[in-house]
């Protein structure tokens, strides 16, 4: 998938976790909630969480404004024809993926996750507790 500044193409199959990959739209509602959040993650858990952006159904011009605007600084990728999304069974954002250490996966779909909510689940689901 490439990245979303440019960069080479990144191979989520190959990612290690304990990691966690964020889709969203700057077209979603509960997605726009949710990334300020994911990057209070990305900050709290820096070196020893990777958290991933996949920009998904969405043009490169309003992914980048929306998410310079919440001021994500974590790596995103783009997936203008969600190929992610669909690969992974769903149809509607946001979609989290959590990766634990060992490769195992977890989906988390539905409403935009709060600070306490996506705490938990990467406790959960990655054995990393976040702190702040």
């Amino acid at each position: 998938m490439p990245c979303f500044t440019g960069g080479g193409p990144v191979r989520l199959t190959a990612l290690r976790g304990p990691a966690v990959i964020n889709l969203w739209g700057s077209w979603c509602g509960p997605c726009r909630e949710e990334l300020p959040v994911m990057q209070a993650l990305s900050d709290a858990t820096a070196g020893r969480l990777r958290v991933i952006g996949v920009d998904t159904r969405d043009s490169r011009d309003a992914g980048a404004s929306f998410a310079a605007g919440q001021g994500v600084s974590f790596p995103t990728l783009f997936d203008p024809d969600q190929q992610l999304l669909t690969a992974l069974g769903k149809v509607a954002l946001p979609v989290t993926v959590f990766i634990a250490a060992d490769g195992s996966r977890e989906l988390y779909t539905g409403k935009a996750l709060d600070k306490p909510t996506l705490g938990a689940l990467v406790r959960t689901h990655t054995g990393v507790t976040v702190t702040g």
